[in-house]
């Protein structure tokens, strides 16, 4: 009788056959996914981020002061280097050439014409003879006699009076002369008279520029010899003698106005400064042309100061002269490094650290460490200073905090080597780093005292020095000039501990993650909620201690964080304490709350704890580590005595609906660390064994023993990655603790078993 199926060829039996994909093939499927390729993006944009904080385009300067270079730097590119001294000769010419400033006051000359036309002629024309004039006045016109000549006689004085009254006095003669005198003294009023240049005067000695006091109009450019008095006076008498209505008046009005006709020009000092400054900077920097090939900097001698900005000025101009091609190649090169580092620390994270990449928060906070301790390098970086070390110890001793030594080993070194190909570092200056930043990280076992983070900055400190000066010794730096440096890197390390202690709190914060330090402190008995655990249930506060002294040694027996499940253990059974009467630990002899409820009703009371207790962590805020430890610590176990009640009242009256598992386990989760899995199992093993009637040691071997197997076989530790090999060390840990704990007392006569 036929079955309707086609009998299969042996090639097409062979061909439903599939093994299991490769690595290559695993990474394919990986790469198809979503999740995954939106943490590449994440991990591309931050890898554009270093590109263009760390100008991965270009290439830095690698040389500094006092560096030793192994051959002759020599100039690749023709540069053009500016002459200092040469630049200051060219400005010196300059501020020398300048024209010095002068204040002009016209108002002496104007006053001087004033009083002769109006006041002292006036009255030599309305006088009728010499007698009616004063004596002085008349002297003022009066030229010095020639030396030999005798003095004229009263007639002779008389008739000269009359003569130069008479040329005046002629129709129109006076109102000329006026107009004369004006013309005469307009040059004088706009040019000023100068006696000579002052001592100040060090600029132009040829011209100099004139304005009128109080005006900030343009001046007036003027040669020195128009305006010294000897030149005045000369062009004065010549002038006059032009001008005037006869050679007599001419003469006479000269010398009453030679000895009169002082200097009304003043060296204005501060706008002639500013000039001066104007011309300094007006003067184009002198530049003096390197062609390639120049050795800047011989083999085996210090760089000096001027060598470094020669060295400097070149690498400027190359970069300059750089085509797109070589900057797009350099941008490849570094973009490739910074893939590599990041595949690196990738794996190195997929395989030992998952958490970090499966918590998008986490993965972010450690993008953006990695950049802001980048920018942090290059925002500390000096030639002098050298403080780039800061942040790098402080990025490392953060991520050991956070995570795990030989992580934060890797990437610190990662960061470190960004910053060496940012900063153009030589070889041995990035060991320093290197060598410093791994070991502060070794130092930083545990932070259990404040003391701690300064002992790990003095152990860093200790490295960089000794490092230093290795390194230094094996590139033939100058001893003092090795120490020195050596020096500063050891302070910025013990600076970089004392930073650590400030930013302890913040780190713990960013990363989600508590040292043993805060462990300490959230482990105080005088903490707000643990103190109302003790007031409201006492009987829970006990159970917690003593739990929290098994699980410690527990955890510690299979390396795990001791201190971390003890502080954990303290407020596992927070909830407890909004019903406190319903579980046994709190109950008097004989007040059993749940003889009048409903098994199902009776483990809802049960499990709320778990919630409860969430709930008020959240509202003290606890870390997040503790409310993990509230929600796990049953993981999704089956509340098994209820759960036979339930059970048993069916089987007796077969009415009853049918009992649902599901409905009488925890919510959950299952234990996610192991230090959760060791809690699990404590919290468990000291329940029961306080129902032995005599806890020998075989009975809690046992005990132990079948609770583990219970939990192993109902799937609580598969997510927590304990072993089975972790899982008995637990267990003796546990056994040996118990037998502490109920160890045999030896009865005293009189003493009757209660």
């Amino acid at each position: 009788m036929s079955t309707g199926t086609q009998r299969r060829t042996r090639s097409q039996r062979v061909a439903t056959v599939e093994l299991p994909p490769g690595p290559f093939g695993v990474l394919l499927l990986r790469l198809q996914s979503g999740y995954v390729l939106f943490r590449l993006a994440l991990c591309a944009l931050a890898a554009v981020m270093l590109w263009a904080m760390t100008r991965g385009w270009s290439p830095p300067q690698p040389h500094h002061v006092d560096q030793i270079p192994l051959r002759a730097i020599v100039s690749r590119v023709p540069f053009e280097q500016i002459d200092e001294a040469a630049t200051a000769k060219a400005q010196d010419d300059a501020a020398k050439n300048a024209v010095a400033i002068y204040d002009q006051d016209p108002a002496p000359l104007v006053q001087l014409k004033a009083r002769i036309l109006n006041d002292e002629l006036s009255q030599m024309i309305k006088a009728p003879a010499l007698d009616d004039v004063a004596p002085e006045m008349w002297q003022m016109y009066t030229a010095p006699l020639a030396e030999g000549t005798p003095p004229p006689t009263e007639e002779e004085r008389q008739q000269q009076f009359q003569r130069f009254r008479e040329a005046l006095t002629a129709e129109g003669a006076f109102e000329k002369f006026t107009t004369a005198m004006n013309e005469v003294f307009a040059p004088l009023e706009q040019n000023g008279i100068l006696d000579a240049l002052p001592p100040e005067h060090d600029a132009n000695f040829e011209s100099i520029a004139v304005r009128l006091r109080g005006s900030t109009g343009f001046p007036t450019i003027v040669r020195v010899s128009e305006v010294l008095r000897e030149h005045v006076v000369n062009q004065l008498q010549k002038a006059l003698e032009a001008k005037a209505p006869s050679l007599d008046v001419a003469t006479r009005v000269f010398a009453r106005l030679n000895p009169d006709l002082r200097p009304t020009l003043q060296l204005n000092l501060p706008a002639t400064r500013e000039a001066q400054t104007e011309a300094r900077n007006a003067v184009p920097t002198v530049k003096t042309l390197i062609p390639p090939g120049t050795i800047l900097a011989p083999a085996g001698q210090p760089i000096g100061d001027s060598q470094l900005a020669q060295i400097e000025l070149e690498h400027k101009t190359d970069l300059g002269s750089r085509g797109w091609l070589q900057k797009l190649a350099r941008s490849a090169a570094v973009l490739g490094m910074y893939a590599a580092l990041y595949t690196l620390c990738g794996f190195y994270i997929s395989s030992r650290e998952p958490r970090i990449i499966n918590q998008l928060p986490r993965f972010l906070m450690l993008l953006a460490a990695v950049l802001a301790t980048t920018a942090l390098v290059l925002l500390t970086y000096g030639q002098q200073w050298r403080a780039e070390l800061v942040p790098l110890l402080l990025f490392g001793m953060s991520v050991a905090i956070a995570y795990q030594q030989e992580l934060a080993l890797l990437l610190a070194t990662a960061v470190t080597l960004i910053a060496v190909v940012a900063l153009g570092h030589p070889l041995g200056f990035a060991l320093i780093l290197m060598a410093t930043t791994a070991g502060a990280i070794l130092a930083l076992d545990s932070v259990r005292s404040r003391s701690k983070l300064l002992l790990v900055g003095f152990a860093a400190g200790l490295v960089a020095f000794l490092t230093t000066l290795g390194v230094g010794t094996l590139e033939g730096y100058p001893f003092w000039s090795t120490f020195w440096l050596g020096a500063k890197l050891a302070l910025w390390s013990l600076i970089a501990g004392s930073l650590m202690t400030c930013l302890l709190p913040l780190v713990e914060r960013l990363f989600n993650v508590q040292t043993d330090l805060s462990l300490n402190e959230l482990g105080d008995p005088a903490h707000p909620l643990l103190q109302e655990l003790v007031r409201r249930a006492p009987g829970t506060y006990n159970h917690s201690i003593t739990v929290a002294s098994l699980a410690e040694a527990a955890a510690e027996s299979i390396g795990a964080r001791g201190l971390l499940v003890r502080v954990g253990a303290y407020f596992h059974d927070i909830g407890k304490m909004l019903k406190p009467g319903y579980f046994a630990e709190n109950q008097a002899k004989g007040d059993n709350r749940h003889e009048s409820l409903l098994p199902a009703m009776s483990t809802l009371v049960i499990i709320a704890h778990v919630k409860d207790g969430a709930d008020l962590a959240r509202q003290n805020k606890l870390p997040e580590a503790m409310i993990d430890f509230i929600q796990q610590h049953h993981g999704t176990t089956l509340v098994e005595f209820f759960y036979r009640q339930a059970t048993d009242r069916k089987n007796g009256d077969k009415s009853q609906p049918e009992v649902d598992e599901t409905s009488f386990r925890y919510p959950g989760p299952k234990p996610q660390t192991k230090e959760a899995g060791v809690m699990m199992i404590a919290d468990a093993v000291e329940s029961a064994s306080r129902a032995l009637v005599e806890p020998t040691p075989a009975r809690l071997e046992s005990l132990v023993e079948g609770i583990c197997r219970k939990r192993l076989l109902d799937g609580q530790f598969d997510e927590c990655g304990l072993t089975l090999s972790e899982v008995s060390k637990i267990g003796d840990s546990l056994v040996k603790s118990l037998t502490a704990i109920y160890h045999g007392r030896v009865k005293y006569p009189g003493q009757e078993t209660a």
